[in-house]
């Protein structure tokens, strides 16, 4: 049994076991054998399978941009945006791609503020996720304005016509807001890179590899692992951390605001905020557990992403599907309770209208399908969790649908009502834009490591500093150096 050292105990020695019942790491794995793990898969020579799957991404990439240069040429009126669905598409994938987008910054910056250590094998990449989902979703809002150049309007900038935008609109809020969290959530993934681009750029320099040694080392800022360094790294982190926690829920709050200060039934409501930042939550998650299902099993870190961290975002997920299938469910009572009734017959038509396939589509994915995770053998079952992964998102894309298009298909005057179609452009938009994220995604999977290298060995037994190995403990005999730091003394020379 592993002990720690105890100053007051009389013998000198206090025995306390350390909880080996679940470890972090899986195999025993040493700090020299973490860093050759993830390494590697920045330095070897590119797979085959990497290039099928980026030329498949840059198709999708290429789709996108044919598809925006032919909207800019020809207008909105390429969109199947109509009279009275004047939003359409371009709002349900901009919401839709920001709530992907929440996942990473929470696991980052709420799960290290309440010291969860089983956030440091997936972090890096959820926090990449983070990024790229953001970008995809400014595109939506971005080209709808109608004149693309013209978007720098959207900005208070200062201008010889005295022109402001109206800090009144929600639309605006989104701005700030969405810029905000993606200016902090940059740097704070910039930040935890620092030590594991010092380590591979310390690698790059023993391996004679004079460009990419000389590359690494302008982004890793001359980081040496001194006390100093670290000093200051932890101190950035933490201030990082700290601003990007309201930011994950005040982002998609904004977002909600879009719909909930308008005074259109079926959106004028004030569960919106939370219900919205829950959505963003169950969807994010669902998406790393598509991405690191896969990458776990081709880059062979099964070690360091284990069964046990999928087990813990599935319960994520769970928690979260049931608070939104509660808000589903919330939004018909209050409907009813509230005696208006436009605002009861927007619910009804939601759910036996024209869209009510949508609707129950978006039930049966988001509320029903989740529950299958009280079964801790489905928990733990890679097919099963990578199958509803893909199902949990394709439902939460119908939430933003229902909500958006079946509030705003039949409004207040009947003369107006009509069918919402989306166009080609629309849909190979969508598409586009899953190739824009699965294109930079599988760039940072070949040049960054996917993996927080530093961290990840700071939460092994072996980094407290009163760690001392006995037989039987399962890592008496496995070649630790105790005396090192947490960064290993070879890979930050």
């Amino acid at each position: 049994m592993a002990t720690v050292h105890d100053a007051h105990a009389t013998d000198g020695w206090h025995t306390q076991p350390y909880d080996n019942d679940a470890p972090l790491v899986k195999g025993g794995l040493s700090f020299h054998e973490i860093t050759e793990l993830v390494s590697y898969h920045t330095e070897k020579k590119t797979p085959i399978t990497w290039f099928l799957a980026f030329g498949a991404a840059v198709t999708g990439l290429g789709i996108l941009g044919l598809m925006l240069a032919y909207q800019v040429y020809n207008g909105v009126g390429v969109w199947g945006n109509n009279v009275p669905v004047g939003w359409g598409w371009p709002i349900v994938n901009f919401v839709f791609w920001v709530g992907i987008g929440h996942a990473g910054t929470l696991i980052s910056a709420i799960l290290f503020l309440f010291r969860q250590k089983w956030r440091t094998s997936i972090n890096r990449s959820a926090e990449a996720m983070t990024l790229f989902a953001v970008l995809c979703a400014l595109i939506f809002p971005g080209f709808h304005v109608g004149r693309i150049w013209a978007a720098y309007w959207m900005f208070p900038i200062p201008n010889q016509m005295e022109m402001w935008p109206q800090f009144k609109s929600p639309l605006l809020w989104d701005v700030f807001a969405v810029s905000s969290y993606f200016i902090v959530s940059l740097l704070f993934w910039y930040v935890g890179l620092i030590p594991d681009l010092a380590t591979v750029r310390d690698r790059a320099v023993r391996a004679g590899n004079k460009v990419r040694a000389t590359v690494l080392g302008v982004f890793a800022m001359g980081w040496t692992g001194a006390n100093r360094h670290w000093r200051n790294y932890e101190r950035a982190y933490l201030i990082l951390a700290g601003l990007a926690t309201p930011l994950v829920l005040s982002v998609h709050s904004v977002v909600s605001f879009d719909f909930a200060v308008s005074i259109i039934p079926g959106w004028h409501t004030t569960i919106f905020p939370p219900y919205f930042v829950a959505g963003a939550i169950f969807s994010g998650f669902a998406m790393v557990v598509t991405l690191l299902v896969v990458a776990r099993q081709v880059y062979g870190l099964k070690d360091l992403i284990s069964l046990d961290h999928l087990e813990k975002m599935n319960i994520i997920i769970l928690v979260t599907g049931t608070m939104v299938g509660f808000a589903y469910i919330t939004e018909f009572f209050i409907a009813w309770y509230s005696g208006v009734e436009y605002e009861q017959y927007a619910f009804l038509n939601r759910i036996s209208g024209p869209y009510a396939w949508a609707y129950w589509t978006m039930m049966t994915c988001n509320l029903v399908s989740p529950q299958i995770f009280w079964f801790k053998k489905m928990r733990r079952s890679i097919p099963v969790m990578f199958f509803l992964s893909i199902v949990v998102n394709i439902g939460m894309w119908f939430e933003r649908f229902v909500i958006t298009v079946t509030s705003l298909h039949r409004d207040y005057l009947p003369s107006s009502w009509d069918y919402f179609n989306p166009t080609w452009v629309d849909v190979l938009t969508l598409i586009g834009s899953f190739g824009l994220f699965f294109t930079l995604f599988l760039l940072f999977l070949r040049f960054v490591p996917m993996v927080a290298i530093a961290e990840v060995k700071a939460v092994l037994p072996e980094a407290d500093p009163h760690f001392y190995p006995h037989e039987g403990d399962g890592h008496a005999g496995a070649h630790h150096d105790v005396s090192v730091t947490p960064t290993d003394s070879d890979d930050n020379a």
